[in-house]
């Protein structure tokens, strides 16, 4: 509900490529189908009761009402899908979901919309997930004789939690980063035009680049987009290093919806400023960052077989926006920047250069 407030109102865009000119019937079949069904919120419109609390109220919907609209109404529940007939450079169509966050976090999101996919080859068969290995712990001991070593270490995690979530809580309300190249400090920007534009990486690079340096895949990634980023910076400011810029990093806290809210979180006047906090926290910052594990297989939504996929944040107020999924192989990075702000050619330019020369470092590594 924080998402749907006077203060903030944020939407999860998500984008499929299809290999082939996409038809109606079947994809509206689906919807009603498949789609719908999946959480009762995309059949639902957020309502307000005579104490101002707002909950959700069951609704017909009508497919057609949802096709390709400029704006989400609130008098329909809070989603819509553009289908792109015509052929672009990377697929022969596109179907485009726009779902409001209002109906959930980004994760869950993303994870209904593949949920309504099945694989290209055989229908039949689930859909598989990259397999997560991580690598012993060899400071452990069953003895208990390591974990004593690991006192320090836990100490220091504790520190920088309670330190993190200090500089967060300025960060919301007093501290802005520095005007840049990658933030433009514009009043309402969340309302300016905005390009979006995509780069694809190899994960087997990736993947390797990872075994040599000994490191996570989101770190590289990571360190990758950062380094980048600071590039980019450095080539327009004539090599200028003042600027102090701080990255949002959003990461899925599903699990944190097994704790209680409190009474008071339900008032209406809690709701807007806790949107306040989160509408200050994302201004104040200079770039969001987001990725999500995507599917092994070619996928296909009513037979349109997927070629790939991307999604992404709108409505924050923020000049750059990255995010980041993975699909049969390959990571798709997609970029959301402030028009006439920040050169998104360029911008991609600095990553590539970044990562030719860290998977030629990786390669010199015996």
């Amino acid at each position: 509900m924080y998402f749907n407030s006077s203060v903030l109102s944020v939407c999860v865009l998500a984008v499929l490529d299809t290999e082939i000119p996409i038809d109606d019937s079947p994809v509206l079949g689906l919807l009603k189908d498949v789609f719908l069904p999946i959480s009762p919120r995309f059949s639902s419109l957020m309502v307000e009761d005579e104490n101002g609390v707002k909950h959700w109220k069951k609704v017909e919907v009508k497919l057609e009402d949802h096709i390709a609209m400029e704006k989400l109404p609130h008098n329909r529940p809070l989603w819509n899908i553009h289908i792109i007939k015509y052929p672009t450079s990377n697929a022969a169509g596109n179907l485009i979901f726009k779902l409001h966050r209002s109906l959930g976090d980004g994760y869950s999101l993303m994870a209904d919309l593949l949920s309504c996919l099945q694989r290209a080859d055989s229908p039949s068969v689930p859909l598989t997930f990259p397999t997560l290995t991580s690598a012993p712990n060899p400071n452990l001991s069953v003895g208990g004789t390591s974990i004593f070593r690991n006192i320090p270490k836990v100490l220091r995690s504790a520190f920088n939690t309670v330190s993190d979530f200090g500089w967060s809580l300025m960060k919301s309300s007093y501290v802005e980063d520095d005007i840049s190249l990658i933030r433009s400090g514009n009043p309402g920007v969340e309302f300016k035009l905005v390009l979006i534009s995509t780069m694809t990486f190899s994960l087997d690079d990736i993947k390797q680049i990872k075994t040599k340096l000994r490191v996570t895949i989101n770190v590289v990634i990571t360190g990758i987009i950062f380094l980048g980023t600071r590039l980019y910076m450095q080539e327009g400011r004539n090599k200028s290093t003042n600027e102090h810029s701080t990255a949002l990093v959003l990461l899925n806290t599903k699990a944190i919806r097994e704790y209680k809210s409190v009474k008071e979180i339900h008032k209406p006047y809690a709701e807007k400023a806790i949107a306040k906090y989160i509408y200050n926290t994302i201004k104040n910052s200079s770039m969001t960052l987001s990725n999500m594990i995507g599917l092994v297989e070619r996928m296909a939504l009513a037979n349109h077989p997927i070629k790939s996929l991307y999604f992404m944040v709108a409505g924050e107020p923020k000049s750059l926006t990255i995010t980041m999924i993975s699909y049969m192989g390959k990571l798709k990075v997609a970029f959301k920047t402030e028009k006439d702000s920040i050169d998104p050619e360029k911008l991609k330019s600095s990553i590539q250069t970044v990562f030719e020369m860290i998977l030629k470092a990786a390669h010199d590594i015996a």
